[in-house]
């Protein structure tokens, strides 16, 4: 049986585009399986107290996220621009990704959402970013109707429950059954883990 892997995303977050764009590969050579999990922080961080992303409460926490993004996207051979604004609202992106995901282009319309966004600076709110991005995908552009399809509505807020209740409290997370792992610095700790168990 197939060591296994779930994998927290918020579309808006900049270490989750960092694991997006390696975890495929990294979870390939480890024979783990992945689930891929859209997951909006906007309920996360309000149960903390918080109206926006810590990076932005927290001006020199801020500073260091960007400078980091800087500096891994270029160790990774990744393009980076800080989009604007920041967050950005995920929550139409989000449902089309829970339709996407349904088939095995999914994890590619994620990608390109995040590359629209975070080389692009595009806005992953506009409808047209969306369809973009699931062409990109080789994804049909009547998908973006998921957007608005009150399954997938109660699908994301579902996801939001869940994650909760598994104690996310940022992303990119992982989970192997109960465990939990937080940042895209801890993939590779959390792949090793699926296989262990």
């Amino acid at each position: 049986m197939a060591a296994k892997l779930t994998f927290w995303f918020e579309l808006a977050s900049t270490y989750s585009y960092l694991s997006a764009m390696r975890i495929d590969a990294l979870a390939e050579t480890a024979g783990v399986e992945v689930t891929w999990r859209p997951v909006p922080l906007g309920p996360i961080f309000g149960a903390q107290g918080w109206t926006t992303s810590p990076f932005n409460i927290y001006e020199a926490k801020g500073a260091y996220m960007w400078r980091d993004m800087d500096r891994l996207c270029a160790a990774r051979g990744l393009t980076f621009r800080k989009p604007d604004p920041f967050p950005q609202n995920s929550i139409r992106a989000a449902r089309v990704a829970l339709a996407a995901l349904e088939t095995s282009h999914g994890p590619a319309f994620v990608r390109a959402l995040y590359l629209a966004q975070f080389t692009q600076g595009k806005d992953i709110a506009d409808p047209a970013t969306i369809e973009e991005a699931l062409r990109s995908a080789h994804l049909p552009a009547s998908l973006a109707e998921a957007a608005d399809d009150p399954t997938y509505k109660d699908a994301l807020k579902a996801a939001s429950a869940e994650s909760i209740q598994k104690g996310l409290f940022g992303a990119p997370s992982f989970t192997v059954g109960d465990e939990l792992f937080w940042g895209d610095d801890r993939l590779e700790d959390a792949l090793n883990w699926a296989v262990s168990a």
